[in-house]
Order: C-alpha cells, then sequence, then structure tokens
C-alpha cells in the first residue's frame, strides 16, 4: 500500500520545487520486460498522483483540481474544458467550468460557483472531487476515471462570447462518461526539471504546482434538456493538478493534443516567443503507440486571429527522428475576452487575464485524422514581454 501524502512529501502544504519531480518516471522510454507492441498506460508515474485530498490544505492558497477536455469521434459537439477548481482558502465553495460547443457555434456554459458533496472514500482515499453539479471520480488511479454533469447551462454562441456577451437561457444538461487512459501521463517540465529564466518561471508556475494529463478513450451519454439523448464514443484528456496557481504575469500560450486511431498520439504546451527575441518555454512529445518521445516545437498556431470553425491551428513537433507536421482546423470553439469569468459567478475567479479559446480540432497526421482539443491565450497586441 502506498501513502499518498508520503509519495508526493508534501503534507497540505503547497508543492515545492524537489516535489514537482516526486513520482515522475525516471525516462520517456518503453517499461522494462513488457512485451512486444504493449506499453505501461501509467507512464512510470506514481498512482498516487491520480488521488485526491480527502480534506482541506492548511495552505490557503492552495488549488486541487481535475479537468477533462472530450471530443466526440463524430464530431457533433465537443466539451472544450470540465473543471473544478478547489481553492483551500475556500474550500467549500468551488469554480465549475462545463463548456460545450458545437461545429455550428452554438455553445453552452455551464460555469459557476458551487458547494462540494463529501469526497467518496475507498480504502480511507478520496476518489471524488465534487462541486455542484459536476462529479470527477477516480475508479482506478492513472487508468480509468468517470465524469457526471447534472445541471443547467446557459444557452449562447461562440460569436456571442466573442463581443463580450454573457448569460443566455439555461438549458438543463446531464453527462456520463467513461473514461479508459490510452497513453502515458505527461507533465510539462519532463524535459527541462529546472527553466533559468524568471520569464518563463512564471509561466510554468501559472500551471500550478504539480500537474499531469493523460489521454484518454471514452463512452458516455448527453442529453440536453427537450433535445434526444446522445450515446457517443470518443476521446479525450484529463489533466490531474494541485499547487499553488499565480496567473497574474501569464504571457499567453498554446495548448493541444489528440489521440488517433491507430493508438499514436501528440501533445504540446508552449509560451509565445518574447519581444526581445529570446526563446520561451516549449514542450512536447509524440506517442508511437508504445513509447513517448520528447519533441522540440517547431510551429505553433499562436492565437493572432481567431477563426472558430475551419481556422488553420497546425502544429509542427521535431523529435530524433525528424520532424512531424499534424495539420489541424478548429472544429468547435468556446470564447473568452479579457476580463470575463472563466468560473461565472465564483467568487474568486477575477476574470480571464488575456483572450482565451478553449475548443476542439480536428487534426490529420498523415493518413489518420482525429478530433483533439486546443487551448490558446494572447495578449490583444500579440507578444509577450
Amino acid at each position: 500500500m502506498f501513502s499518498r501524502r508520503a509519495s508526493l512529501g508534501f503534507g497540505v502544504r503547497a508543492v515545492g520545487a524537489a516535489a514537482l519531480l516526486r513520482g515522475w518516471p525516471a525516462s520517456a522510454g518503453g517499461v522494462q520486460g513488457e512485451s512486444p507492441g504493449s506499453f505501461d498506460v501509467t507512464g512510470g508515474y506514481d498512482p498516487a498522483l491520480d488521488y485526491l485530498l480527502a480534506q482541506r490544505p492548511d495552505d490557503p492558497a492552495m488549488r486541487e483540481s481535475v479537468s477533462m477536455w472530450i471530443s466526440d469521434d463524430a464530431g457533433r459537439f465537443g466539451f472544450p474544458r470540465f473543471c473544478i477548481e478547489a481553492l483551500a482558502g475556500a474550500w467549500e465553495q468551488r469554480g465549475v467550468q462545463a463548456n460545450i460547443a458545437f461545429p455550428d457555434g452554438r455553445v453552452l456554459n455551464g460555469a459557476g460557483g458551487f458547494a462540494p458533496a463529501p469526497a467518496k472514500l475507498v480504502e480511507g482515499r478520496a476518489v471524488t472531487l465534487n462541486a455542484g453539479p459536476l462529479t470527477f471520480e477516480v475508479v482506478e488511479p492513472l487508468r480509468r476515471w468517470r465524469m457526471t454533469f447534472d445541471g443547467n447551462a446557459d444557452e449562447t454562441t461562440v460569436m456571442r462570447q466573442a463581443m463580450g456577451e454573457q448569460g443566455g437561457r439555461a438549458r438543463r444538461v446531464r453527462i456520463e462518461i467513461d473514461a479508459v487512459m490510452a497513453a502515458p501521463p505527461w507533465t510539462p517540465g519532463e524535459q527541462a526539471a529546472r527553466i533559468g529564466d524568471r520569464v518563463t518561471e512564471r509561466a510554468v508556475g501559472a500551471v500550478g504546482g504539480h500537474r499531469h494529463e493523460q489521454l484518454f478513450r471514452c463512452s458516455g451519454r448527453f442529453a440536453i434538456e427537450g433535445e434526444s439523448d446522445l450515446a457517443f464514443t470518443g476521446t479525450g484528456l484529463k489533466i490531474r493538478r494541485f499547487g499553488v496557481r499565480n496567473v497574474g504575469d501569464f504571457p499567453g500560450h498554446c495548448w493541444q493534443s489528440a489521440l488517433f486511431p491507430s493508438g499514436r498520439a501528440f501533445g504540446m504546451m508552449a509560451f509565445p516567443p518574447r519581444s526581445d527575441g529570446t526563446p520561451a518555454y516549449s514542450e512536447g512529445y509524440v506517442f508511437d503507440g508504445r513509447r513517448k518521445i520528447y519533441a522540440r516545437l517547431v510551429e505553433a498556431p499562436w492565437m493572432t486571429g481567431f477563426v472558430p470553425h475551419g481556422g488553420p491551428v497546425d502544429v509542427v513537433l521535431e523529435t530524433e527522428a525528424g520532424r512531424t507536421r499534424i495539420t489541424g482546423k478548429t472544429h468547435d470553439s468556446t470564447y473568452l475576452t479579457q476580463g470575463v469569468p472563466m468560473f461565472g459567478d465564483w467568487p474568486h475567479d477575477r476574470g480571464s487575464a488575456l483572450p482565451f479559446h478553449q475548443g476542439g480540432a480536428l487534426y490529420t497526421w498523415g493518413d489518420e485524422s482525429a478530433y483533439g482539443m486546443i487551448e490558446r491565450s494572447l495578449p490583444a497586441n500579440g507578444s509577450s514581454g
């Protein structure tokens, strides 16, 4: 049996720099002793990193969070970020983000501040994170999760959002997701445990303590009151994050990932080039169905413009084997103008520091295509200082 606190080495205090690496794999290669064509979906990560906090942390600035991005295999809709943000200083009032987007521009937004239900415990470990209508549950750490949503969402459009309009007709929404992890976890910073410049430190620090993401395949049901229920299969991305989050100096970013039918996958996160011409943080990886291979970002679709459907969002990654171009087109989108709260009426959301695009994209890698996620932000002048 493992102790989550012992494995993380931080109890319920803010995560220190040394703790960020604890539980990470020693290398990006395949697992010793695995059979040909197989891989360890945990990537060598400590399973304790997936469990939730059972009690309020001592540090009031400590944050606990889970989020998921989900794409329908048929491209009918996307869920570009369902998230719970729990702040230790307001443990009984948590922020929820719940985005539902369609390729025709229709959007439902279920964001808000909500009280939690008691965490579900299994063998003394907390396996749920809950806030109002939204619940995430660990079924098997680093292998299987569930998500449920049952609540109201305001109906609007991405164009209304881009004009800064908020609110809309309330619609009852119910969602059930069963997610099975299909690629090893990845943490921005694996390639470079220590970043030597202050601007990048501020940007990476905004991610919030420890963070890992993991691609999955899923099945589920989706119902909007008054409309036909939809059973679907899809792919998605789960993010597990805990620590102190500070986005005050966030310089903008570009974040993309997708899981393809063959089992190949990619992921990347990058911050925009600085005005002085010096390199900014960027990392990525490709997964060949067996090994996670670290990559250097060559090209990213910085948000110098915004086309909610059909806009180009290609990414180019370079490994020792050469360059890989993955073409992309935006498919379903949501948008936050600067100053609009991401978490609705949650009082601890001061509003988006930058214009924010969260959505789904259709990616093509060689002869196969898949829907995946994209999130971008950039200062209005398109540069970072």
